[in-house]
Parts: structure tokens; C-alpha cells; sequence
């Protein structure tokens, strides 16, 4: 019995732990990495004569992201002749490494292979999209060192939003008076009189708010901007706030957001020495569908309420 249960434990454990089978060879370091890195910084260039130079005669260049069966990719004259498109099409363009390096991966039975993770970088010429993107890369090598296909693996947000510049397109509307506009007037008003209550109930409980003061990641809470305002008021009065021009409400399509925008003159007196100072104010409220606030970034610095 004791021969049966130790058997059976080493037949679990080869069934666990199978046996490893090596496919080929991983090198960090290897020439054909040096000819891809090589043949890509002439693309970006768009030197079409030495990135031929590095391609087989039927090289083909696949898209990774390209769910079609039929796909028969770019040959060789194609793919040249698109570094031009690009060079016609994007400035500054480059390709670095980035979030790795490259491995050529010898196979046994499959050849030699590149792979390389990148950052592709630009500006459309035509639209002004910035292209800042992660893109991968696998290069079959040949016998004779020279490539003989690539397939791509990128963002195809990227291309996607570089199209929609291409056209004209409504993404909301534009209202110079709407209820939403006028519960930021009487939020401002309330302010300007020192109704503390009545100007904060016009947030939700878990309002955020921002302004150019502030860290990238701090916002101040309901509470937080209530006892702000109250230690501002101890030593400024306010005289008045005046509004500039005139507020605009924004309903978007796009992510279904509510903003009004409107700008100000803050004007205020200090109390010790009737100093005055002038502080111009853009504010953005966000709205939610019941037309409360729940996040306020305010275009202004209080540094001035610092200075002697």
C-alpha cells in the first residue's frame, strides 16, 4: 500500500510539472536588432532608398489589429513608398524605444524574429493631431539578413480621432441663456453678499473645487472651500463681483456634459488698510442632470491677496 501511494504521488507530480521543451534563443544583443532599429529611423526619415535596402524583394508588412482572413498586407513598394505619406503628412515625427528593448527570438523550426516596443511620435499636418502612441513590432528576418515581414500592433484611437479632424461635426449647443446659467448667477450673487449657505446649496454634497493655486491631483471639498472663504473674509470685503461679457452654457454630445462658463471681475477691499485689488475670474461648473454643481474649476490665483 505504501509503494501504491508513493507511486501515485510521483504520477501527480509529473502530470503537475511536465517536462520543459526548448524552441530556440532569446538574445538582448544581436545584429539584426541593430538593422531593424536602423531600417525604422529611415522610415521615420523618409530615406525610401535605405529602407528598401533593408527589405526582402517579397516583403510583406501586416496590421496586427486587422481582424480580416484576406488581409494580403503591404509588399515592398507599398511600404516604402508610405514612409513618404508619412513624411508628407506628419511633423516631427520619430520612433524611440520605450517601456522596453528589443529581443530577437531564434526559433528552431520558425527562423529569427525582432520584436520591438516603441513610442511613435508626431503632429498631423493637416489637423494638428498629436500622435503619441506605443506601438509593437514583429521582423521576420531571412537567411540572407534581410526582412521579409513585419506586423504591427498600435492604437487605433489614435488613427480614429486623425480621421474625425478631417470633418466638420457638431458636438452639442451653445446657449447664452439657460437655467443652468442663471443658478450660476444667483450662486455668484449669494457669494458677493456673503450668503454662505444659500451659495454652497446650489453644489451637491460631494462638490470638487479647483483652481490655478492648486497641485495637478488636490481639490478642495464643500467644507474645505466653505472655511476658505470664511478666513478670506476676515480680512477682505468684498465689493463687488462684476460679471465680464457674458455667461455661456455648453451641452455636449459628446460624454453627455454640462458646463457653464462665465468670467468675472472679483473686486475686493482689505480691511486693515483699505487696499483694493482686482482679480479676473473664468469659472467652470459642471452641471448633473437634476441642475446641481458638482465640480467647480476656477481660472485664478489668489497670490495676489498675499502681497503687501
Amino acid at each position: 500500500m505504501k509503494n501504491y501511494l508513493i507511486l501515485t504521488m510521483m504520477m501527480f507530480t509529473i502530470i503537475m510539472f511536465p517536462q520543459k521543451k526548448k524552441n530556440g534563443t532569446i538574445y538582448v544583443d544581436h545584429p539584426s536588432i541593430k538593422m531593424v532599429e536602423e531600417m525604422q529611423q529611415a522610415y521615420v526619415k523618409g530615406d525610401t532608398i535605405k529602407v528598401a535596402s533593408y527589405l526582402a524583394e517579397d516583403f510583406k508588412a501586416f496590421d496586427g489589429m486587422d481582424t480580416d482572413p484576406d488581409d494580403e498586407g503591404m509588399n515592398k513598394s507599398q511600404f516604402v513608398r508610405s514612409s513618404m505619406g508619412w513624411q508628407n503628412n506628419v511633423d516631427y515625427l520619430s520612433i524611440s524605444r520605450s517601456g522596453g528593448y528589443p529581443d530577437a527570438l531564434e526559433y528552431k523550426d520558425s527562423g529569427l524574429w525582432i520584436q520591438t516596443w516603441d513610442m511613435l511620435k508626431g503632429v498631423h499636418k493637416g489637423t494638428g493631431v498629436k500622435l503619441s502612441m506605443p506601438i509593437h513590432r514583429m521582423f521576420r528576418i531571412n537567411k540572407e539578413n534581410k526582412i521579409d515581414m513585419v506586423i504591427t500592433y498600435d492604437d487605433r484611437g489614435v488613427w480614429a480621432k486623425m480621421r474625425d479632424a478631417f470633418s466638420t461635426r457638431k458636438n452639442g449647443t451653445l446657449y447664452n441663456e439657460h437655467e443652468n446659467i442663471n443658478t450660476v448667477r444667483k450662486m455668484v450673487r449669494a457669494m458677493e453678499h456673503g450668503d454662505l449657505e444659500k451659495s454652497f446649496s446650489f453644489f451637491t454634497e460631494k462638490a470638487r473645487f479647483r483652481n490655478l493655486d492648486m497641485k495637478e491631483d488636490e481639490f478642495n471639498t464643500v467644507a474645505q472651500e466653505k472655511e476658505n472663504f470664511q478666513k478670506m473674509s476676515e480680512v477682505w470685503d468684498i465689493e463687488s463681483i462684476d460679471v465680464v461679457g457674458y455667461p455661456d452654457y455648453l451641452e455636449y454630445e459628446v460624454n453627455d456634459t454640462r458646463v457653464v462658463q462665465s468670467w468675472w471681475n472679483l473686486r475686493l477691499k482689505r480691511k486693515s488698510d483699505d487696499k483694493r485689488v482686482k482679480i479676473p475670474v473664468l469659472l467652470m461648473h459642471r452641471f448633473d442632470e437634476d441642475g446641481k454643481i458638482f465640480n467647480e474649476m476656477g481660472y485664478y490665483t489668489a497670490s495676489t491677496l498675499m502681497e503687501d
